[in-house]
């Protein structure tokens, strides 16, 4: 049997560009990165190219109907994203708890 697939997409993030140097540390220089890291985003069959990944799934997070999709897929796709994004963030020194408590912010 096959898993459905799920209501939001997108790709996981590459490798992060630290342009390295001494002005910003390699683990916030990370997180403010996949804050504002772009991809292309289905969400519901709706495609929104070269979105701001964690902008749109704070979006659809708030307000799951108003993108066509359940509370469970909006969380499954945050939660997909915590996993990916914390794992680009710690192979660069973050703390992938960096990014749930931006999440969690008002």
């Amino acid at each position: 049997m096959t898993q459905p697939s799920p209501a939001i997409t997108f790709q996981a993030p590459g490798r992060i560009p630290y342009p390295g140097g001494c002005v910003v540390e390699p683990g916030p220089y990370a997180l403010d990165y996949l804050l504002k890291w772009r991809t292309d985003v289905t969400v519901a069959g709706t495609r929104h190219p070269d979105a701001p990944v964690f902008a749109l799934l704070r979006e659809v997070r708030a307000d799951p109907a108003a993108h066509g999709v359940t509370p469970e897929e909006a969380e499954e796709a945050v939660g997909r994203f915590l996993t990916l994004a914390g794992q680009a963030l710690a192979a660069e020194g973050g703390d992938p708890a960096w990014l749930e408590r931006e999440f969690a912010r008002p």
